[in-house]
Parts: structure tokens; sequence; C-alpha cells
């Protein structure tokens, strides 16, 4: 495992990602846990999500639903320990601020308190537009997410296409009504690329695509997904970077065969026996060199 998290890099602000509105795109990706964010920031991503995505990604869930407040609070905790440049948003989840502007501010605040977020962000348009103002008023940054929103998944039909003919102009309105209410970047999801250009034209904050094109400011992808460790079904605008999911499972079962026939561990995986010991009572797979009895790491120690 990795030591404590340390950066010489600036860190990624508010006003930093608000700056580069039609600029140097932005480029996010989700993490649930202290390793993946640790490597995602120090490949230089500038955003990190926390996203109620980990229903799916980490509980093996079939939709974001069912996910808590706490859950996300409990991961984004995790997350932020790995971060020294990144700016990390968590998710708010179902339920946790559709009844009321005021659940919505109090639901903000406490991933801002335990979970150690540096903003938040919440799926909807226009119907939650008083929501994001109250939670900006209090001095905390929200990022806005329209068109294809997974929270909604049920009265959608599932996970389609969202701003098709008539549609666009709701999705527009939506991500306009966020904008003028105080998000300072608006994820854009599962939208026509037209669409996507045509707000991001008119908004003077940051849009971020997922499945909505080249035309955004900027990108989020699944970590999962873009290294290619989803398992089954992935949507169309997930490219896979690479294919660590087979390099994982080859490597394990290559640990398994070593384990059964007992190649592992050998003597470079082990440590000196204690002074005295016969060497006929050692196997010599466990004769190693004095040059393993080096302090251990804490957190190289499980």
């Amino acid at each position: 495992m990795y030591g404590s998290t340390s950066s010489t890099s600036k860190k990624v602000t508010v006003p930093d990602l608000r700056a580069r509105k039609g600029g140097e795109k932005i480029a996010m990706v989700t993490a649930y846990d202290y390793t993946m964010a640790r490597l995602a920031d120090e490949a230089g991503v500038d955003m990190i999500l926390v996203g109620d995505s980990l229903g799916m990604v980490v509980q093996g869930l079939t939709t974001t639903i069912p996910v808590t407040l706490d859950e996300m609070a409990y991961h984004c905790r995790a997350v932020a320990r790995g971060l020294g440049r990144a700016h990390l948003v968590g998710d708010l989840p179902f339920m946790s601020y559709q009844v009321s502007p005021a659940q919505a501010v109090e639901s903000a605040g406490k991933l801002m308190k335990d979970g150690a977020c540096e903003s938040v962000k919440l799926e909807g348009g226009e119907e939650v537009a008083e929501h994001v103002h109250r939670i900006v008023r209090a001095g905390i940054a929200v990022v806005g997410h329209v068109g294809l929103t997974p929270q909604s998944v049920h009265a959608l039909g599932g996970f389609k296409v969202q701003g098709r003919g008539s549609e666009a102009d709701r999705v527009v309105e939506g991500a306009l009504a966020l904008e003028q209410a105080g998000a300072f970047a608006i994820v854009l999801e599962a939208i026509p690329p037209d669409v996507a250009s045509r707000i991001t034209a008119l908004l003077s904050v940051p849009t971020i695509g997922i499945g909505a094109g080249a035309g955004c400011d900027g990108q989020v992808l699944v970590s999962t997904d873009l290294l290619g460790l989803s398992r089954g079904h992935q949507p169309k605008f997930a490219k896979r970077f690479a294919n660590l999911g087979e390099q994982a499972i080859a490597a394990m079962a290559t640990y398994v065969d070593e384990v059964r026939s007992g190649a592992f561990p050998a003597a470079a995986h082990t440590y000196k026996p204690n002074a005295g010991t016969s060497e006929r009572s050692v196997p010599a797979a466990a004769r190693s060199a004095d040059d393993l009895d080096a302090p251990l790491a804490l957190d190289h120690w499980h």
C-alpha cells in the first residue's frame, strides 16, 4: 500500500476550474477508495467524483437508488485521504436533497463536514434550482447534473439517452437554471452532442460530459470502466484505456497455482529463521537472506 499523501502540485480549486471554461479541458474520474484516489491524483486528474455509482461499482447493486448519505460520507473520507491536488466532489444520493432546500443544505453540509468534500453534486434541472441556490448561499460549491440522471432511472424508463427532439429544450433550460442558481460546473450525461455543444456555448460555467460528445469543457468517466476493471456490459461512451481486469485475473490465477504447488512463498518473500533453528526444520523455500530483516513499514503490514 501507499504511505501518506503528499503533493508539490497546486491544489485545484473552484475558481481554477471556472477559469478553464473554454480553455484547457477538465479531466474528471470517479474514485471510491484511498488507493484509486491516490493513483488518479498522481496521474494528474483535475477532479475526483465520489459518485453514488458506488452502489453499482462497489456494492453490486443494479441502480444507485439504495445508496445512503452515510455511505457516501464514508467513501468520501477515504478518497480525501488519497488526494493532494485534485478537487474532490461528493454526490448527494437519492432522497438526501429532493424533499426540500433545507434538507439539501443539511445533506450537503454533512458531506463537507463528515466526508471532507470540497464541493457536492446533485441531479436535476429547474426542479432543484432552489436547492442549489440555498446550498451555494451556505458557502458550499455545487456541481449540477442534467441529461440522464441515474437516480430517476425508473421514471426515465431505464438508462436511456435524453434530450432527443423536443426534449432538448428541457435539458438546455435545466442547465441554464442550474447556472443561474450558482452551480460552478454542470455534468451533461448521455445527451446528443449537438445539445451538449449548445449548452456549453450558452453557459459561462464549464460543462463536463459523459456520453455527451467532445464539445464539452471536460469529460468524466467511471474509473473502473476506463481501466477495464468492469465486467459485463459497458455504455458506448465508456472507452477502455487499459484492460486491467484481465491482467488481475491472470495474476490471481498465477498466485493460486503457486500457492498450490508450493512455489510461493519462496526465500525472497520469507523472513530469516530464529537463531539456532535447525536447517532441517525450516523448508528450503523459507531459508532467506539477512537483508530481509529490515524494519516493516506500517502500511505494508496486513
